[in-house]
């Protein structure tokens, strides 16, 4: 599936893989911060940039109840309420993001948690959107997005095979430019948990949609390796120095990883070439260097070839050595000197 972006953007599994670079909450709660986070994702050469678009209210009730907090993990103890009003990206900031982005000349979207929140994206006229994977069984919102016919990438953390297909139905009711990313909702979560062979599954299962990773290791080594399942996207969280601790920071990349990974992805996805058994164009000269039959002392005419006057060695002059067992008993029909190839 071919999923135009913008006129140098596309997302097609012919072509590397796209790098989207997450700020989530790595701002800290500062704006300065946050435009900073575009700024250093751009630098990077990170592909697009993605923002997550909510307030606290969008996701969570003000409830500091048990039930409210968190039971373990990075964020053990704390209440939902707490750690996304701390998180959130206020609305006020977003104007001037998109500025910033379309200074900057890089596509910058969003996961809206809310109607509310896609309603605002849609003032910007963004090219896409970004469904979280806490969010693929909220078809209600689905619903809402996907009316708005943008290219949906949609993260399948947590989803059990039928929530994926329940929430592509839903998007199909209004286009087919869909996108799903492998998740692991893990914060951070191991490469022992990675599980990249399911990549080959999603393929076979999900033949018309585009398929990705989005990656919640704290490096690039799974990334770099869904590279050679011909993934069309890669995400991975970002945040310009890994000694700012924020919400997201213990499964994020720092700017020198992210640049890493760019540079990696595309020496990947070059390696990968075609499917192809044979000789290549640039293995034409090296051929000349394979072994081929020598006399290893003076031959005479007539005398029969053995093991005690031929013998294989570079490079290929006369006959390849794959003749040798073919020759050994025949007659020479000339005199070759010790040192000369057969010919």
């Amino acid at each position: 599936m071919f999923i135009k972006i913008n006129n140098k953007l596309s997302i097609n599994k012919n072509k590397r893989p796209l790098i989207i670079a997450e700020i989530s909450g790595n701002h800290g709660g500062s704006k300065k911060l946050f435009l900073e986070h575009i700024r250093e994702a751009s630098k990077c050469g990170a592909d697009l940039i993605k923002i997550q678009t909510y307030e606290p209210q969008d996701i969570t009730i003000k409830n500091f109840e048990k039930k409210f907090l968190i039971k373990e993990g990075i964020w053990k103890n704390q209440s939902l309420w707490s750690l996304y009003k701390k998180a959130h990206t206020p609305f006020k900031w977003h104007e001037d993001a998109f500025k910033l982005a379309k200074k900057l000349k890089i596509e910058l979207f969003s996961s809206p948690f809310s109607k509310r929140a896609v309603d605002l994206l849609e003032k910007f006229n963004v090219r896409l959107y970004k469904i979280a994977s806490f969010e693929i069984t909220d078809l209600n919102l689905i619903d809402y997005i996907a009316s708005k016919k943008k290219p949906i990438i949609i993260s399948t953390g947590m989803a059990s095979l039928q929530e994926i297909k329940n929430a592509i139905k839903c998007i199909k009711r209004y286009h087919n430019k869909i996108t799903i990313l492998y998740c692991v909702s893990g914060y951070p979560s191991e490469e022992k948990d990675a599980n990249l062979l399911t990549l080959k599954k999603y393929k076979k299962i999900f033949k018309n949609v585009n398929i990705g990773l989005s990656d919640h290791t704290n490096n690039i080594y799974t990334s770099l390796t869904a590279t050679a399942f011909k993934v069309c996207v890669i995400e991975k969280h970002f945040i310009i120095s890994n000694k700012l601790n924020t919400s997201d920071s213990k499964f994020s990349i720092d700017k020198y990883q992210l640049k890493n990974l760019v540079f990696g992805v595309k020496k990947v996805h070059q390696s990968l070439g075609k499917e192809k058994i044979g000789p290549k164009k640039v293995e034409t000269s090296s051929k000349k260097l394979r072994r081929s039959i020598f006399a290893i002392r003076d031959i005479r005419k007539g005398e029969r070839f053995n093991e005690f006057n031929i013998g294989n060695f570079r490079p290929k002059i006369g006959l390849g050595s794959e003749n040798f067992s073919k020759i050994l008993g025949k007659k020479s029909k000339r005199f070759y000197k010790k040192n000369s190839p057969i010919y």
